[in-house]
Formats: C-alpha cells, sequence, structure tokens
C-alpha cells in the first residue's frame, strides 16, 4: 500500500478506488470519463470474471431472461420457481427460492449463483456465500425499469452486455407498446381489481401496496381494490372486501386440486355481495407469467388488460 495515501483524509470514492486498485489491479481500465465511471467500469469487469460455466438460477424471472439471452447452456439447476421454458423443468430443482437448502444448491457443483432479491433464508445465503461461490444478486421490482434493470445485471454477470443491450431493446419496446395501450382506458372506466393470493380458514389474503400483483394490475389499466392501504400480502376482513368493491377477483392458476374454484371463490360471504360475484368475474393467469416480472410481462399486461375489459362473464383461463 502507498505510503503517501491517508485513508482518513480521502473522500469515499478514493478510498474505494483505491481498494479496487490493490485488491484486483488487472481489472481497472488505463482511462475512465469521471471516478464514479472509473469505478463502475472496474466493478462490471470484476463480475465477469466470475466461471459461470455451471451456473444455478434462483427465481424465475432469473431463469426466464437466461433463456431469453440464449445463455441457458451455462444452467446446471434451477428454483421450484423457475418453471418457464419448459425446458427449464428438465433441470435439477434445488427448492423453493425462499427455503433454500445449501447442501442442496452445493451438491449440483456450481462455480456461480444468480439469485433473485428475496431468495432465502439468510442463513442459507450465508452458507453459500461463505462457501466461495460466486454470488450475484438480481435487485427485483415491479416496474418497466425494474425489468430492463434485472436484464442488465444478469447480461453483465453473465459477461454478455451487448446480448443484454438487446434483450432489453426489445423487451423494452414491447413494454411501451403494452403499457401505452393499457393507459388508453379513462380512469374512470377502469376496473377495482382484487388479487387473492390464498384464503386462510375462510379470510381472504390480498395483495397492498409493494406486490407484484399490486404493479400488474396498475400496468394492465386495473385498480387495485385495497387502494393500496396496506403493504405487501395480507389478510382482511370481510368488512373491507365489501367496502373495496371489487369489479374483478383476480387468482394464480393452481394445478391440481389445489386452489379454490371459481364457485367457491364467489360464494365467499363478502366476495359473494361484490360487483365481481354479480357479473361472474374470476380471471385467472399463470402466477409466474403474472408476477413473474421478465420479459414476458408485456404479454402479461396485454392478456390481463382483455380479461379485464374484453369479454364480458367469467373470463377463467
Amino acid at each position: 500500500m502507498s505510503k503517501s495515501f491517508d485513508f482518513r483524509r480521502a473522500r469515499p470514492w478514493e478510498v474505494a478506488l483505491t481498494v479496487l486498485a490493490l485488491s484486483a489491479p488487472m481489472l481497472l481500465p488505463l482511462t475512465a470519463a469521471g471516478d464514479g465511471g472509473f469505478i463502475r467500469k472496474a466493478v462490471a469487469q470484476e463480475m465477469q470474471q466470475a466461471d459461470t460455466s455451471k451456473l444455478v438460477a434462483i427465481g424465475g424471472a432469473v431463469t426466464e431472461i437466461i433463456y431469453a439471452l440464449g445463455e441457458e447452456g451455462r444452467l446446471v439447476a434451477r428454483d421450484s420457481t423457475s418453471m418457464y421454458p419448459e425446458a427449464a423443468m428438465t433441470l435439477p430443482d434445488v427448492g423453493y427460492m425462499r427455503a433454500l437448502s445449501p447442501e442442496g444448491v452445493i451438491a449440483v457443483n456450481p462455480t456461480a449463483i444468480l439469485a433473485v432479491e428475496g431468495s432465502g433464508p439468510a442463513d442459507a445465503l450465508a452458507v453459500l456465500k461463505s462457501a466461495g461461490i460466486p454470488f450475484a444478486t438480481v435487485p427485483e421490482g415491479y416496474d418497466r425499469d425494474a425489468i430492463l434493470k434485472k436484464i442488465d445485471v444478469v447480461g453483465q454477470f453473465l459477461g454478455v452486455p451487448e446480448k443484454a443491450k438487446a434483450l432489453e431493446e426489445k423487451v423494452g419496446a414491447e413494454l411501451d407498446a403494452a403499457i401505452a395501450d393499457a393507459a388508453k382506458r379513462p380512469e374512470s372506466e377502469r376496473k377495482r381489481v382484487l388479487f387473492v393470493l390464498s384464503f386462510q380458514g375462510g379470510r381472504v389474503m390480498a395483495a397492498g401496496k409493494g406486490t407484484a400483483a399490486d404493479g400488474i394490475i396498475g400496468l394492465a389499466g386495473g385498480i387495485n381494490a385495497t387502494d393500496n392501504t396496506f403493504d405487501g400480502y395480507k389478510p382482511i376482513t370481510d368488512e373491507a372486501i365489501i367496502n373495496a368493491k371489487p369489479d374483478v377477483i383476480l387468482v394464480m392458476t393452481r394445478g391440481g386440486s389445489h386452489g379454490s374454484s371459481d364457485d367457491e371463490i364467489l360464494a365467499h360471504p363478502a366476495i359473494s355481495v361484490t360487483p365481481a360475484a354479480a357479473s361472474k368475474s374470476v380471471v385467472r393467469m399463470d402466477g409466474l407469467h403474472l408476477l413473474g416480472f421478465g420479459p414476458r410481462t408485456a404479454s402479461a399486461i396485454t392478456d390481463l388488460n382483455k380479461k379485464f375489459y374484453g369479454k364480458s362473464g367469467n373470463v377463467s383461463q
């Protein structure tokens, strides 16, 4: 370390730059436009040095992006939410993204792990990171920019930034068109949509603000019937459901005998007196397509908008 450098008097960016230069001198470019750009380039190059030839993908959108980039040949395993495309289902399943077992992930001998924000539990991630396996987190978010950010982060980690840029342009254009089309509907004509995650002891678990369901409802030209009066997914009272006056009940499709039928949903004591029950409006959509916020979200927006407004009566899928 240079004896002339005084960490106590240095500005934060100078400290960061010096640490990078000392720990990985070969990664730093010779020139850069501004100190911030200098550091960002160094970090990006460091990420690209990770061996991603045997990759574990955690998160449905992450896996979809890897396939959309044409880099699926790197994958050696995926989590249980990664069900698209169909080819991904042939990969070993390391478990649910929020209940990962470090042993299960390490057992596939990965050279790198790419996980969406929110994966866990925290102690499992700590074990994986301490194992010395390159680990990158893909930020979560429920709007247009968040989707493009996911693509960028995945592309940078895999060392294919040009492919990522091309995919961002394609997906961005599709999103712009779908969002603009849905936004044409006047606010006064927009339907109030209650997203039901589940029934627990007869109580409805609904979506509030800061959720993927709230994000997709708004993008598709609907209004979250809970009016964003709470955060996350929470049980709501029968009185709250009645006061919400939903025009549509939105649920995820579930395979086999899981979940409630449309008749069972509409027969719920509180839902039965809502406008949604009167018009028998229950909309179902595949969970990953609906809430994944990945490369296919533009089509989810378009499909959901058509289900809200394009047909009358029951529009289940």
